[in-house]
């Protein structure tokens, strides 16, 4: 690593100017200085085949015959994860460990004979690797008879404190911002909505955290801020322009989520969540689209490389295990990391800074297509904007991140700022420090800088493509209807709707599906909630016992927003 001495930097025995602004805690610290680190989704719906569970599922489908928690921390750490987040409970109320103020628990399941413990196994196995833990408690609870009123706070906060107390030092606690709708509720079966700013209490939730795991950071995407931010996207990417901040108080909006805000009050950096599978949770239809290593490659560079930590989701087969596709593309991807930067080319370069300029000169013409750039975050966030420049038979070129689509994309740098550019032959390379916030009391104070040449992906498994719908007819009776219709009967299997990707207008959230031979008599054939459909807007399957049909019709139930729905591709399998 190469520390840039900067002839404007600040040194660790002045003091930082108040007008620099909010600067990180230790614990947010130690945790940027994670970088990557897992999500373990497995649950209830491992066995059902969903993303969201009622909350009525039986118990006696949790019974798995190869349940091995060492595998999963041996495969997170070959992956280059530095701790495991495990969602000990999901909106379906079922808890992994044998919480006792619920009977919806491993204690009333089959496996181990009601003996299990799946948080227990895992937190143990994380320290045997050398890897945090934490936990994932999902607010929203689809099984409990009291979730909306007063009562289950209490509920909550207990299963919290059980977690926060019986299983050693947890690096981060994740509470989902999913909150309220359709559920069991303890037969209820009803929808219930709650205030998810002022219902959970959040301010003496935290407290509790601080006092239990002081070195625990909170993820919180409810009405408080928690210690970090969702980056407004389930896709593996933060904005190219990334501050750390936010404000303590008021409302955020999806641009604050996904490029911060500079003027912040508050040191709430960006944590950016993705599955390696489209979904959260393990679909063995899904085995074929497992993220290829030019993806996972591409979110690490618009994750890590834009002052984010990536948490990467590893989710669980029926068996109790990784897959092993997801087991080979995460050590793979690993592999890939340590090949790009194994060797800085600006160590044998000669250096020379000057006023906001630094240049790198290389002994001879190299190849090169990477630069980091690093601030020391413990002054704070300062640069606005800047150039690199690589001087190329002569002449000076700019360079551009490849991966910003409108700008240059040289903005923000925080932690960690990687720039990917086509390779090119410089004998010298410019960096140019343009704009920082509060220019003459906020002078930056850049840590390192370094310069990599990318080796060419020339052996990676491409992404399985998404099926396409083949030349389907179809029309809308309404703006929340739509008919497909075929001149001889189908036996039909399933049914797939791809929701529109840049926009959740019009988009299907619940819906039900009908089937007919005459248009005059149908026979339902599903119906239900799309889950986390807004979030992760990716193919949603729709399955049934195999149906003999002329015509299908499709009801959007409830749209995400707007009033017509849409679509980004529709599909029906038939035998």
């Amino acid at each position: 690593m190469l520390a840039a001495c900067f002839a404007f930097s600040i040194t660790q025995a002045q003091v930082v100017p108040s007008s620099c602004g909010p600067v990180p805690t230790e614990n947010q610290l130690r945790w940027q200085e994670m970088e990557m680190y897992a999500f373990i989704h497995y649950s209830m719906n491992t066995y059902t085949d969903e993303e969201w569970g009622f909350g009525n599922e039986d118990l006696n489908l949790f019974n798995p015959s190869d349940l091995d928690c060492s595998q999963w921390a041996r495969v997170c750490k070959q992956a280059g994860m530095k701790g495991i987040i495990f969602t000990a409970k999901h909106h379906c109320g079922f808890c992994m460990w044998p919480s006792e103020y619920t009977e919806y628990t491993v204690k009333n399941t089959p496996w181990k004979n009601g003996k299990g413990d799946v948080v227990r196994e895992l937190a143990d196995a994380c320290r045997e690797e050398g890897l945090k833990f934490a936990v994932y408690l999902s607010p929203w609870d689809r099984n409990h008879k009291d979730y909306g009123k007063p009562e289950y706070i209490t509920y909550f906060r207990n299963q919290l404190r059980e977690l926060l107390t019986s299983y050693g030092d947890i690096f981060e606690v994740w509470f989902d911002g999913a909150n309220g709708g359709d559920g069991w509720y303890g037969g209820a079966n009803e929808r219930r909505q709650i205030d998810g700013k002022t219902y959970y209490q959040w301010a003496e939730t935290f407290r509790m955290i601080r006092e239990l795991q002081p070195n625990a950071v909170i993820w919180n995407d409810g009405g408080d801020r928690g210690d970090l931010r969702w980056v407004g996207t389930e896709a593996g990417n933060v904005g190219e322009t990334n501050w750390s901040l936010l404000n303590k108080e008021g409302e955020v909006t999806w641009p604050m989520l996904h490029y911060g805000l500079e003027d912040g009050d508050s040191w709430v950096p960006g944590e950016t969540n993705t599955s390696i599978r489209p979904g959260w949770f393990y679909h063995k239809t899904e085995d074929e689209h497992v993220k290829s290593l030019s993806k996972l490659m591409d979110t690490y560079y618009k994750s890590v490389g834009r002052n984010s930590c990536l948490l990467l989701n590893f989710p669980v087969m029926p068996n109790g295990r990784i897959h092993p596709t997801d087991s080979l593309r995460g050590i793979a991807f690993n592999k890939m990391i340590h090949e790009v930067f194994k060797t800085d080319l600006a160590k044998k370069a000669k250096i020379k800074t000057q006023g906001s300029e630094t240049l790198i000169t290389f002994d001879e013409p190299t190849l090169l297509n990477r630069f980091v750039a690093e601030e020391d975050i413990r002054y704070g966030q300062r640069v606005k904007k800047f150039s690199l420049e690589a001087e190329v038979n002569g002449k000076w070129i700019a360079l551009k991140d490849e991966l910003v689509k409108d700008g240059d994309g040289l903005t923000t740098i925080g932690h960690r700022r990687i720039i990917c550019f086509p390779t090119v032959k410089a004998t010298r390379l410019r960096f140019t420090i343009l704009d920082v916030k509060a220019a003459i009391e906020c002078k930056p104070v850049i840590k390192r800088i370094s310069v990599f040449l990318a080796p060419e992906l020339t052996a990676d498994i491409p992404d399985s493509g998404e099926k396409r719908s083949s030349n389907l007819h179809y029309f809308f009776s309404n703006p929340k209807q739509m008919m497909i219709d075929w001149e001889q009967e189908q036996t039909i299997t399933s049914f797939r709707y791809l929701p529109p990707q840049n926009s959740k207008e019009g988009m299907v959230t619940h819906y039900s599906l009908w089937a007919s031979n005459d248009w005059a008599n149908w026979t339902k054939l599903a119906s239900g909630e799309f889950s986390n459909i807004v979030n992760n807007p990716i193919w949603q399957t729709i399955k049934f016992a195999p149906t003999k049909a002329k015509i299908l019709r499709f009801d959007a139930d409830h749209l995400a927003d707007g009033d017509r729905m849409a679509f980004g591709d529709i599909e029906v399998i038939t035998e």
